[in-house]
């Protein structure tokens, strides 16, 4: 069994899991992975474009860059079989467009035109490792997008598009088609499809249980035995759960 056979055979998300999965913070999901001994899911580059457009969830479709050539990095290539034109056509509604551009920062794999046909189609948000360009027609197409800067030269000054939909490395971390990634002002964190249900319900219940602490810290209680709890702290908690969460 190859690695995207065993993406395939995973089962599909519960109805409301990116919902949930939506209302939880990235720093809450680095937790939860992190418990179940997955470390390296945190993407190192990219950064939100605009913090006012920076939070999303959604399936992965991926995109991968190979380095420049000359014969290959042409004109040409952006109206040729199985360009990155193609694959943002083939993008479904709901879909995040995770582009390995290689940490490539002198060129730009994306900018308005196509950020904008993205948003068209449904798409959610756009992730790359690289830089990006148009900084003004990017800002105006309204779509969560997370790079590593901005570059004004097009993505074949410096790279070469290779495929869609197949497994890359994007920030430092494996991401396969289907993959589940989330965004906001902490960045960008990937949940392996066949996890997120289980992550999206602990989740939820590790902030629940950080709401309780952040009330008992407000009324001057010290951290020590409450984060994490002691037998004590656990049973004041359900106490509060048990009371409607008050002051939460």
């Amino acid at each position: 069994m190859d690695i995207l056979d065993a993406y395939q055979s995973c089962p599909r998300l519960a109805a409301n899991t990116l919902m949930r999965l939506g209302r939880v913070t990235t720093a809450t999901l680095a937790m939860q992975l992190l418990k179940r001994g997955l470390r390296h899911v945190w993407m190192q580059g990219p950064r939100p474009f605009d913090p006012n457009f920076a939070r999303f969830v959604g399936e992965a479709f991926t995109f991968s860059f190979l380095p420049m050539r000359e014969d290959l990095s042409t004109l040409e290539s952006y109206s040729q079989p199985g360009s990155l034109r193609e694959g943002i056509e083939a993008m479904r509604p709901g879909q995040v467009a995770v582009i390995d551009a290689r940490g490539e920062a002198a060129c730009g794999t994306l900018g308005d035109i196509l950020l904008l046909r993205m948003r068209q189609r449904g798409v959610l948000a756009a992730v790359s490792d690289g830089a990006v360009r148009d900084v003004g027609g990017v800002r105006a197409v309204g779509l969560p997008v997370f790079c590593a800067g901005a570059a004004a030269p097009p993505s074949i000054g410096g790279l070469v598009f290779a495929n869609w939909e197949h497994p890359i490395g994007c920030g430092g971390v494996t991401v396969l088609p289907g993959d589940i990634v989330a965004g906001d002002e902490d960045g960008v964190v990937v949940i392996p499809r066949r996890l997120a249900d289980e992550i999206a319900e602990a989740a939820e219940e590790q902030e629940r249980f950080e709401r309780f602490v952040i009330f008992r810290v407000s009324q001057n209680d010290p951290v020590v035995g409450l984060y994490p709890p002691n037998e004590a702290a656990l049973a004041a908690y359900q106490a509060w759960l048990d009371a409607g969460e008050p002051e939460a």
